[in-house]
Parts: C-alpha cells; structure tokens; sequence
C-alpha cells in the first residue's frame, strides 16, 4: 500500500500544478476556472463521506479498485480536453472518486492494532509525501515538451491503472480482515453504549462477510446502508472530535493562505523564496511522518495526549510567525510546524478510528476527510476578511480558532479516560 500511495501523489501533483494553466489556454476566463476548481471541492467535500462508508460496506479491496480506475478515467479524460466543457466533465469521476488514500488509510486501520497504527499511519504520510514533493519536479520538465500537459494526463492516468494492479495482486484477504476485527470487537468493551447514550453503535462483523453479501446487494439497499451510517454518525458523540479537526485544519490553512504575499509586505523577500520556504517544510513533514514510532513509544502509545501537546506546539508556532520581527523567526516556525502538524493530522485520525472502532473506519475517515473539505472552504473566506486589517491578520485568527481547540480537547479530556467511551491507550 505504501507504493501505490506514493505513485498516487506523484501522479496526481504532476498534474494539478498545471491545471490553472491548461484551462486559461482553452480560453477559460478566471471566474470560470475558480468555479470549475470549486466544484471539484464541493463533489469533495459530498462524496468522501458516501465513498468511505461505501467502502465499510462492499469491502476495501472492490471499493479501492472501482475508486483508482473511476480516478483513471477522469485523468484519461483530462488528457484529451480541448475544450472547457471536456476539462469540466474530466474533472466529476475524480472529484467524486478521488478517494483512494482516505480508503488505502481505513484499509491499513483494519490491519494492524491500535497500538502500531500511529507509526504505521505516519510511514503511509511520509511515503505519500515524497510523492507529492516529487510529482511537481517532473510535471514542470514535461510541461516544457510539446503537448506536455496532455502526456503528463496520461502518464498520470496509467499510473492509476499501475495502482489499480498493484492492490489487485495484494496479498490480503478480507475474510482475514474480518476476523481480526471481529476479535478485536469482543476484546473492545469500551467501544460505545446503546443509542440511547446517544453514542455511535457500530455492529461488528467480518467485512469479508459483509461485502460477499453487499456486492450482491441492489445499489438502492447499498446506498440506504451509507445513509443509515453515516445517520448514525451524525447521532453520535463524536462532534468534539470532528470540532478540532476542523478548528486545527482552518487554523493550519489560515497560516499559509497568504504566505507568500505576507512575507513579501512583512520582509521584502521574494515569492521565490516563500516557495523553497514551504518545499523544505514538506521535506520536513516526511521526515517528521517517521519519528512517530519513538514519539509514540516515548507517550507510552497515549494518542490524546500527544494531539493535546502537538496542537499546543501548532498554536505556539503560529503565533511566532504572526509576531515574528524577521525572516529567521519565519524558518523557525515553518520548521517546527511542519514537524507538529504531521504528527497531529496522524494522531487526530488514529483518535477517530479509537472513538468509532474499525468496523467503521472508511465512514470514520470520509468524514473526517468532509470536515478537512469544509475547512479548505471557510479558509480562503475568513483569509480574506483577515487581511484586510492586517497581513498578519490571518495567523493570529488561526491562532484563536487553535486555542478553541485545545479548549475544547482539555475540557473534553474525561470522556477519553472513562470507561464506556475510550480509553487513553496506557499500555
């Protein structure tokens, strides 16, 4: 999984660098480009949720592939648009099944245990991340060629097609799958109470089971499943959770929303600058989805704890680059963050999985990845009201948004240590 995860972002960084381009050459104006790009994130932001529920109930294996090949067929279009409309239409298959990490992600969840889950989560983060650094190194030396864009759509489109094999020949099952989960469902006393506490109840069952059964299933009964999932997440009491998520993801998209422009006003520096800034940032990022394992081991495997002291860290950060007196106070920021940010998206999505269980984890995670949507929406609105006051009025706005969160983590802090919700992991 940790290649096809990599050839992914590699693939698909290639490519959208070069989008902005592309549609302005087909005679594109700006307003239309920016509502074809937000439209891609509305689909986002809708089918997350759908897709990794759907993938809870047909199978991770049925649900990956149908998701990689729909993803090849969107970037295969792409690579033959020559009109606006082609390059709007190229774009519906991938904004609805674009999904393949969230469920690559539930997949790995149902592998392994809790306790191996962070570092095994953090190398998946850092493979998929050198991916990303890469894929645009080499989109921009086949963009000079000619024709480059569309060689570059295709190239990406077979390397979905590479994954798609690749998870074909993966040698799991997931009748195996389901066993392990089944134990671990008998084994988790902790893992919700009756609908009447008005917690999320998720059966446990062998998901090999269930997606023999759910392929069979007509596409009505399979999405009035979805629905009654993602009902029963809605009903839960894992608002607290998907809060911070979104407070954190707003307050980390705020910090780079006028990163650029910012530190050009503020310091002078060139957007040149700002780019390598934020390149090394993601270097760093890899390197930080590697320490996981002794960060972890160091915490005695105590997830809340390190997403406690991780989001501490991200507020602290933000708030010396929003008061920061020069450039060398900006590095310092950009080097840290990167290091706390990794590690807090990874433990935000281990949190999740402890609240919800594994017999949920693809619903867990598309709504997880539908919060981050919403976030990636609100950001750009509140960004710019900021700014008009001050170039450092988006930071310090994401540093408020991040205190609400740790708040809301510290005040929520007993209904991760009570049995009957769940359990610091203190082993």
């Amino acid at each position: 999984l940790f290649l096809p995860s990599f050839q992914d972002l590699f693939g698909v960084s290639m490519v959208v660098p070069l989008m902005s381009l592309h549609i302005k050459s087909l005679g594109a104006s700006h307003t239309v480009a920016g509502i074809i790009g937000s439209l891609y994130g509305v689909m986002q932001l809708f089918s997350s949720t759908f897709v990794g529920c759907w993938s809870d109930i047909v199978g991770r294996r049925y649900s990956l592939l149908a998701c990689i090949l729909l993803s090849a067929l969107g970037y295969f279009l792409l690579g033959t648009s020559t009109t606006v409309l082609l390059f709007a239409i190229s774009r519906v298959p991938v904004g609805i099944f674009k999904h393949t990490l969230s469920i690559s992600k539930a997949l790995l969840s149902d592998l392994v245990s809790e306790r191996d889950r962070p570092l095994v989560m953090g190398r998946f983060n850092a493979a998929s991340g050198v991916g990303f650094i890469l894929g645009p190194v080499v989109g921009g030396y086949l963009a000079e060629l000619e024709d480059g864009f569309y060689q570059t759509s295709f190239i990406c489109a077979s390397i979905f097609l590479l994954n798609a094999g690749l998870v074909w020949m993966l040698p799991w099952s997931e009748e195996n799958i389901g066993k392990r989960e089944h134990q671990q469902g008998h084994k988790r006393t902790d893992s919700f109470s009756a609908k009447a506490d008005n917690d999320l109840h998720l059966k446990s069952g062998t998901n090999g089971a269930m997606a023999s059964d759910s392929l069979l299933q007509s596409p009505w009964i399979q999405a009035t499943t979805v629905l009654k999932r993602i009902k029963e997440i809605a009903c839960s009491n894992l608002w607290d959770i998907f809060l911070v998520r979104l407070l954190m993801s707003v307050a980390i998209l705020l910090y780079y929303s006028n990163f650029s422009l910012a530190l050009e006003e503020r310091f002078g520096v060139k957007p040149l600058f700002a780019g390598y800034l934020m390149s090394y940032s993601s270097a760093l990022g890899v390197l930080a989805g590697c320490l996981l394992g002794p960060i972890t081991r160091l915490y005695q495997h105590n997830t809340y704890r390190i997403l406690l002291h991780s989001s501490t860290f991200t507020c602290t950060l933000i708030l010396l680059y929003a008061s920061a007196l020069s450039i060398w106070m900006v590095i310092l920021s950009s080097t840290f963050l990167a290091f706390s940010t990794t590690i807090g998206r990874t433990c935000i999505i281990d949190l999740e999985l402890t609240l919800g269980g594994n017999e949920a984890s693809g619903t867990l995670l598309g709504v997880g990845q539908s919060v981050t949507s919403v976030g990636r929406i609100i950001a750009p609105l509140l960004s710019g009201i900021a700014q008009e006051f001050s170039p450092c009025g988006p930071p310090s706005l994401g540093v408020g948004l991040a205190l609400v969160a740790i708040l809301i983590m510290n005040v929520n802090k007993q209904k991760y240590c009570i049995h009957g919700n769940v359990k610091l992991k203190n082993e």
